[in-house]
């Protein structure tokens, strides 16, 4: 009994020791250890953000962005790629189609991927020739390729633009639509961020 008294108080001094020096005591950091990978992965998760100088998170798009206006891309920002990111995608859709009261399906307004590393947004009314070199465009539901702004039939729709920061450069999918890109970077993934935008006709 006074041996394991002996050993509990050494290892309590050794943890106010430890405590007072500032130094953490060893955790078990497996990767199996399910709290750790999430600690590491949200970690992670939350270092990456997509913004935009054109509108704030959920509030309204600008209708120079949208169907009722000059129907251009707004510039996109972001920062805070993980290490070991080697290529970008970019998918932008609202899951609020037809009418946000009885949703029916999502439909896609800009698919792109092998978005460079270095790339730290896109300007606004970006041009195929002016987006970052390498980078790809995908099909969006208008079955074309580049950005379809807002134009909700019917009520206040949610866009969501989808920010993935990926471990590898894909290869080249031709024009994928948002399922087949899902589908390519589903194991890459790093990290992925979000900013959503909302958009009603006002008429």
């Amino acid at each position: 009994m006074r041996g394991v008294l002996c050993i509990g108080t050494t290892l309590l001094v050794m943890g106010i020791v430890a405590s007072v020096a500032g130094i953490n005591p060893p955790l078990y950091r497996s990767e199996g250890n399910e709290a750790y990978a999430n600690t590491k992965k949200g970690a992670i998760a939350m270092s990456l953000e997509i913004t935009s100088p054109a509108f704030s998170p959920n509030k309204e798009i600008p209708a120079k962005y949208t169907c009722d206006g000059e129907d251009i891309s707004p510039a996109l920002e972001w920062s805070g790629l993980p290490e070991g990111t080697k290529s970008i995608a970019l998918i932008v859709d609202d899951p609020d189609a037809p009418d946000p009261a009885a949703p029916k399906m999502t439909w896609v307004h800009w698919v792109l991927y092998n978005i460079p590393p270095g790339a730290t947004g896109l300007p606004e009314a970006v041009k195929p020739q002016d987006l970052p070199k390498g980078t790809k465009e995908g099909l969006n539901d208008w079955k074309r390729t580049g950005y379809g702004g807002p134009c909700p039939p019917i009520g206040r729709h949610r866009y969501f633009h989808k920010l993935y920061a990926l471990d590898a450069v894909l290869p080249d999918l031709g024009k994928p639509t948002k399922k087949d890109l899902e589908k390519a970077i589903q194991a890459h993934i790093l990290a992925k961020a979000e900013m959503v935008g909302t958009y009603q006709h006002n008429r």
